[in-house]
């Protein structure tokens, strides 16, 4: 739970000038790993956002209560940074007279501004945002919502349209463990540091070493989790497993490569020099004399290259150094439709494009931002943590706390614009948070555009059908305890 006061300048052209954000942080009753993160360090890394900012000054104050102490959940100060920039700049174009569009255009870095040190400390190394705000609003219909707002006003409803641009920091850079092992059964392990708890690390980490060296895929198999097997590791968080795990195993497949071209000059009768590397065979060069790496791997099994103890010659373990962050970013557009009458909000369209750079595996991409959104809708509407004044938790069950259902979500469509990473030899950008860190902004600007025609102008998190209509009885003028729900 956290209070934050943001403010944000800007001069009479509508740019950007500087930022100010004022946090106090609830941490519980003492500081875990994670705890006090959020609110500082990743609020800094985060809240410059996509746009120019010349100038921010951050104060955050992390407080010590009788609740339960917090620790990371996804984005971990990420979708907070977005929203209050999102809020903001919703905000100031409502004061200022000017299309909340053209305010997000004149300040959005442009591609010939890249790479752009930003005021966080960090260079942006890529990203068209322009484009990708522009590709968002085509597939919303942005032009054809009044008309929707029409349609919905004639059946009683409040409809409103949201938007949010976000660029996410991923994960500090980190040491990671490429592995690479021909097993005596004739398959591969892959041994990698980061951990994967569903996010398909088995099947993109195997795509990467496939396609590099033409391993059957099914023959591929992921070591994780095992201490005595990792020469380094981090673990996974941030976003960051693509970057360091598979720019490690990229790593060491070259490192295969390498130490095959030796052993295939041994197979083949040649020079090292003679041999090249190609569609996974080595082969000399100018000629069709060839052998797989997995040939090669079991002629060394069996021992026709060499001594017993050269089995795992082809066999490669290193440390891959640190990849900078990298800055996943995209557009999310929501509309939003509220009955005055029960006060409930329904997401009634959602669209998300996005920028993750190069796509290993497409498929679980998509389902990492449908299940961001999922939670970062959660959070918007429906999840709050109600503690007593003793600190004790009453929102301690599913009875008492609302998690978001299927019912209670839209169809997500997805899209790409990716413009790859040039910080990293995949080419790829994070993708774990970015559909929650965009979710709390643009479900919460559309929910204040819908009550908009009441003169509402700010509502908070999250947006409960008791908070609903507390905001619009405030605004009709009647005091909230006129009447009870």
């Amino acid at each position: 739970g956290s209070v934050v006061e943001a403010s944000m300048a800007f001069d009479t052209e509508g740019r950007v000038l500087a930022a100010r954000v004022i946090g106090h942080a609830n941490v519980g009753a003492y500081a875990s790993q994670t705890g006090p993160m959020m609110t500082t360090r990743n609020i800094l890394r985060n809240f410059p956002s996509l746009y120019r900012l010349p100038l921010l000054h951050i104060r955050t104050y992390c407080r010590f209560t009788n609740t339960g102490p917090i620790a990371a959940y996804r984005g971990a100060g990420r979708p907070e940074s977005n929203y209050y920039v999102e809020r903001l700049m919703d905000s100031a174009a409502r004061e200022m007279g000017v299309d909340r569009i053209e305010l997000r255009r004149r300040n959005l870095l442009t591609p010939e501004e890249m790479p752009h040190p930003a005021i966080s400390g960090l260079t942006y190394d890529s990203g068209d945002f322009p484009a990708v705000l522009e590709d968002a609003m085509g597939r919303a219909d942005w032009a054809g919502f009044e008309e929707r707002r029409r349609e919905a006003a004639g059946r009683g409803m409040l409809r409103g349209l949201g938007l949010e641009c976000y660029l996410e920091a991923t994960g500090a850079p980190s040491t990671e463990m490429g592995g690479i092992r021909f097993d005596e059964d004739g398959g591969v392990t892959i041994t990698s540091g980061t951990q994967n708890y569903g996010q398909g690390h088995a099947s993109s980490f195997a795509q990467i070493l496939s396609t590099k060296l033409a391993i059957p895929f099914h023959a591929i198999c992921l070591e994780q989790g095992d201490s005595d097997a990792l020469l380094a590791g981090g673990g996974t968080g941030g976003s960051k497993s693509m970057i360091t795990g598979g720019g490690a195993i990229l790593e060491a497949a070259d490192m295969v490569i390498e130490k095959g071209r030796h052993l295939a000059a041994r197979a083949l009768e040649a020079a090292v020099e003679d041999i090249g590397f190609e569609d996974g065979a080595f082969r000399i060069v100018g000629t069709d004399r060839a052998i797989t790496v997995m040939e090669l791997a079991k002629r060394l099994r069996a021992g026709d290259l060499g001594p017993e103890q050269e089995k795992d010659a082809l066999d490669a373990a290193l440390t891959h150094e640190p990849a900078p962050s990298t800055f996943p970013n995209g557009c999310q557009v929501a509309e939003v439709e509220i009955d005055p009458e029960t006060r409930t909000t329904r997401v009634a369209s959602y669209v998300v494009v996005d920028d993750f750079g190069v796509l290993i595996n497409p498929m679980l991409v998509q389902g990492q931002v449908h299940g961001g959104v999922a939670q970062g809708i959660g959070q918007a509407l429906m999840e709050r943590t109600c503690f007593d004044d003793e600190g004790q938790l009453i929102s301690g069950s599913f009875m008492d706390y609302a998690l978001p259902r299927a019912v209670d979500l839209p169809t997500i469509r997805f899209h790409e614009h990716p413009v790859p990473a040039t910080s990293n030899p995949l080419g790829v950008k994070g993708c774990g948070e970015v559909g929650c860190s965009g979710a709390l902004g643009v479900v919460m600007n559309a929910v204040v555009d819908a009550l908009s025609v009441r003169g509402i102008r700010h509502i908070d998190m999250p947006a409960t059908p008791d908070r609903v209509w507390a905001a619009l009885r405030a605004a009709s003028g009647g005091g909230l305890m006129d009447s009870a729900l």
